[in-house]
């Protein structure tokens, strides 16, 4: 269960990187009913925030990194991104942003893991992260896919303290790792990692990638809209036992994301 005390190690912001950002606000606003927040367009940036009821759930700017592809970056909560920032070349990941600071907001830095995994961690400073998770049209869990399950979670573990518990999937479907904040109960859990073969990897040319899981009042109703708005489908909808029904889709610019009816509790 994704919280927002903002534990370290906890997820704590996501954003969006989109070659065309009136094209995904318009897209996630009718997905997710978010309304968007321009923060100005200039030639140098463009970009705002989404937010749910008035309360901010990610950020929307336009991509400007060559080669790179669309797609959703999770930020985790630390104390000293600068010193997360040595543990990562320590560990042998790669900075791709060094620590920067953004105004009195935060400092923030961006990373690949060993096997180019892009994610990236938020210092807080007075703006701690989103305003709302957990509920419907907001982040409500994060996922690893990753080629190799034991590098990522000794690479992770090592740099958050992260707690794992490993599940079998139904009918033989390998093995699904769920991730717990350092210190914390398994009911805080707040994502899972899982291993693919590289050939399924192909949204990032065979390499690991996180993704967002968004909380839904109706997966379906959802995934029509995903579809009516330019998106696809690459899994679903369907039911997982315990979970809830949920289905993996991509918006018209190919960046990945789940939607999830949580099951009752």
């Amino acid at each position: 269960m994704i919280t927002t005390d903002f534990v370290p190690g906890s997820p704590c912001w996501l954003d969006l990187g989109t070659p065309d950002v009136r094209a995904a606000a318009a897209f996630y606003g009718a997905v997710l009913g978010w309304d968007y927040e321009s923060m100005g367009e200039s030639e140098d940036f463009e970009g705002g925030m989404f937010r749910k009821d008035g309360k901010t759930v990610a950020g929307l700017g336009k991509l400007t990194e060559e080669g790179a592809r669309s797609a959703w970056m999770l930020y985790f909560c630390v104390t000293d991104a600068d010193a997360t920032t040595q543990a990562v070349r320590q560990s042998g990941g790669t900075v791709r942003v060094d620590p920067m600071d953004l105004d009195d907001w935060g400092r923030m830095a961006q990373y690949s893991d060993p096997l180019g995994g892009q994610f990236a961690v938020w210092q807080p400073g007075t703006n701690k992260g989103v305003d709302l998770v957990d509920q419907p049209g907001s982040l409500s869990w994060t996922e690893l896919y990753t080629s190799d399950a034991a590098a990522a979670k000794e690479f992770y573990g090592g740099l958050f303290g992260w707690q794992f518990s490993d599940m079998p999937l139904p009918g033989g479907g390998g093995t699904y790792t769920l991730i717990t904040p350092a210190g914390l109960p398994e009911e805080r859990m707040h994502g899972g990692l899982m291993e693919l073969g590289k050939e399924n990897l192909s949204l990032a040319n065979g390499r690991p990638y996180w993704h967002p899981v968004f909380a839904v009042e109706d997966c379906d109703a959802a995934v029509a809209k995903v579809t009516e708005n330019g998106g696809s489908v690459q899994m679903g909808p369907e039911d997982a036992e315990g979970v809830g029904r949920l289905a993996v889709c991509v918006d018209p610019a190919n960046a990945d994301f789940v939607v999830l009816t949580p099951a009752e509790s």
